[in-house]
């Protein structure tokens, strides 16, 4: 059908099933797999799925996307239900329904879930129920719905500011003086940013090849001098020390220092 309106008018025609009838399309279905039974299973408990969502409009979630969630519920219920437990479809579905409506709706009504586990969904229904039209929960209040809900009070606490928070867009739709008060203006790391990280990366490796190229074009003595003087891990060595283990001036491994630093420059400095 085309519309809203002609759909759950549609349902709310279609005939309910007698309890005899529901029985015996339960059993062909249970035992032999008819899906016609299912269908007809299905169609006759349409307007329970239209019902039932329509107490779930307050969320701002739309009527259509509540009843096809709730239709997945009811087709679930009825693959599951058993007629020889002795209860009616209708009882047994209603679970189903609202679970599948429950899961869209904390799926949905945030960009960002705010219930995740069991206690949570349980308690984000619950305090939406119980606050109505009433503002945001204060002091006494807070510990009144607790007790009525039996959880924490910092529980009630938790869940009344996720359900008070609201989505707010990375980037502003506005004009350019908008851009500068909204999130990606403080959120954004520019050391972050994938092409940064690359660039800094291949910076560092040219690094590493013109550092290891610089060093292997020196003699051996003044690598080993400027290895130990800079590129230690420990204590970088003096040059009293140097020139003890050496045999020369403390003058003169600095002389050495100097000019080997100068050969190595004209390597390094393609890579600054």
């Amino acid at each position: 059908v085309g519309s809203l309106d002609q759909y759950i008018q549609t349902v709310n025609r279609i005939p309910m099933l007698s309890e005899q009838e529901e029985s015996e399309l339960a059993r062909d279905f249970r035992d032999h797999e008819n899906l016609e039974a299912a269908r007809k299973l299905v169609l006759s408990h349409l307007r329970l799925v239209v019902a039932i969502a329509r107490g779930y409009l307050g969320y701002g979630l739309p009527h259509s996307d509540l009843i096809q969630e709730g239709n997945i519920g009811l087709m679930k219920a009825v693959k599951r239900f058993d007629p020889d437990r002795g209860v009616r479809l209708v009882s047994f579905a209603i679970h189903w329904i609202k679970a599948e409506i429950h899961e869209y709706i904390v799926r949905n009504w945030r960009l960002v879930k705010i219930a995740t586990t069991k206690a949570q969904r349980k308690l984000f229904f619950n305090l939406r129920s119980l606050k109505g039209d009433r503002g945001t929960l204060q002091g006494e209040d807070v510990n009144i719905v607790a007790e009525h809900l039996g959880v924490k009070p910092e529980e009630v606490r938790e869940m009344e500011t996720r359900l008070s928070g609201q989505d707010i867009a990375l980037e502003s739709h506005g004009d350019d003086e908008d851009d500068r008060f909204a999130p990606i203006a403080y959120l954004a790391d520019p050391h972050a940013e994938p092409s940064e990280v690359l660039a800094r990366k291949e910076r560092a490796r040219l690094h590493d090849e013109g550092l290891h190229t610089a060093l292997a074009s020196l003699d051996e003595r003044s690598r080993a001098i400027v290895q130990r003087r800079w590129l230690t891990d420990g204590d970088a060595a003096t040059l009293h020390e140097l020139a003890a283990e050496y045999g020369v001036s403390a003058e003169r491994i600095r002389q050495i220092e100097a000019k080997a630093m100068q050969k190595m420059r004209t390597y390094l400095a393609p890579m600054v």
